[in-house]
């Protein structure tokens, strides 16, 4: 108790550099929380990039779209060496419009043949319900984060471009890209995707022929770059991407992304540290006869030294838990209204909770040096005679 009555001697002075280190820690939580749910999205497509090779077209936007293929590519691409098998999937936006603006995943359509069964490691558990059969037309399954944004429960009813769907199970929350896509049948997203093509295009492409990619499954001991560049060599029009490849086009891009939002924060909050420096600095110069008279009566440089560094550490510590308190909030809300669209952008990690409150911590025991060394220094005599 001694130690926050020595804190908030000044109280307006120690609120103003506890709000600083908060304002900091805010920072810290919100960009933080940004940086963990674009990093978490990214080793989901790690996850289910990892020991396959994944076939599409050349021609791509943005990750999300791709000119279809042909379905007679598979047995073209089954036939090259190291492949053990290949399952066709058909993907399309949820909304026939790209968003303007978006942090997270956008909302998609999946659907595959099913041919990825015994081989893909990247496997859906369900919350509610069961997972989508090929003979399943007019159903679909839906990822955790579209639950809240289409009304959805398992039994009911949500509408996809125009057309009723029968909703038979709930994905798990993967904190990926499934969390945000219903899954259909093959039947039922082709002819979403025949709907898309340019009218030019539409009549003379049969729906049952289009495929968006091939997922390919490798022969034990196989590498996929080596079995990637073998399919672009002997199937024409296709682009072959590796684990490496996504690894090099999103997942290093993302690093830099995340370390710049992660530098701004740590800014700000470095910002806040030096409002500590000089609030124990001016109570250090407020305080020297109290030091004085404690090291007539016996105190230590260490003990003074301690108690000052103590009081600039429980400073830090406050300002964190505040600064967190008000990052929660904001990213409680933002979640929150960001699942009525589909679209939760903040992930609060246990380790972001911990790592936030010892960094302030951490930041006030190391900005109470100087204070405390120079408070640990004074002479006792001439900081008697201090006026």
């Amino acid at each position: 108790m001694r130690l926050l009555r020595n804190i908030f001697r000044r109280k307006l002075r120690a609120f103003l550099t506890i709000f600083g280190i908060s304002i900091g820690v805010f920072a810290l939580v919100v960009m933080g929380a940004l940086a963990e749910k674009l990093t978490l999205l990214v080793d989901g497509g790690m996850r289910y990039y990892e020991g396959k090779v994944v076939v599409s077209a050349p021609t791509q936007f943005a990750g999300l779209y791709s000119t279809p293929l042909k379905a007679n590519l598979l047995r073209e691409i089954e036939r090259v060496e190291g492949v053990a098998r290949v399952s066709a999937s058909v993907s399309s936006l949820f909304d026939e419009e790209i968003p303007t603006v978006s942090m997270g995943n956008i909302p998609t359509i999946q659907a595959d043949d099913g041919r990825s069964r015994g081989y893909e490691t990247f496997i859906f558990s369900y919350s509610e319900g069961r997972e989508l059969r090929n003979s399943d037309v007019g159903k679909v399954v839906i990822g955790a984060d579209l639950v809240k944004k289409l009304n959805a429960s398992v039994g009911g009813h949500i509408e996809v471009r125009g057309e009723r769907y029968e909703v038979v199970g709930i994905i798990d929350k993967t904190l990926t890209a499934p969390d945000t896509s219903v899954v259909m049948t093959m039947e039922d997203a082709r002819l979403i995707v025949h709907e898309d093509l340019p009218d030019a295009v539409r009549d003379a492409v049969s729906p049952d022929t289009i495929v968006s990619s091939f997922a390919v499954y490798l022969n034990e001991g196989e590498r996929p770059e080596v079995v990637a560049r073998r399919i672009e060599r002997q199937v024409d029009g296709v682009d072959a991407m590796t684990p490496l490849d996504f690894e090099k086009q999103v997942k290093q891009p993302l690093a830099i992304f995340t370390s710049i939002i992660y530098a701004v924060a740590l800014i700000s909050l470095l910002v806040g540290g030096l409002s500590v420096v000089n609030t124990m600095t001016m109570a250090v110069a407020e305080r020297t006869r109290e030091i004085g008279v404690r090291k007539a009566i016996g105190a230590s440089s260490g003990q003074i030294m301690r108690q000052f560094i103590a009081e600039s550490a429980v400073i830090g510590l406050i300002g964190g838990l505040v600064g967190l308190g008000l990052g929660l909030l904001v990213t409680v809300g933002g979640n929150a209204a960001g699942e009525v669209t589909g679209n939760a952008m903040f992930l609060v990690s246990n380790r972001l909770v911990v790592g936030t409150l010892l960094f302030a911590m951490g930041l006030g025991t190391v900005s109470g040096l100087y204070p405390a060394w120079h408070a640990a220094s004074l002479n006792p005599v001439e900081a008697l005679r201090y006026e």
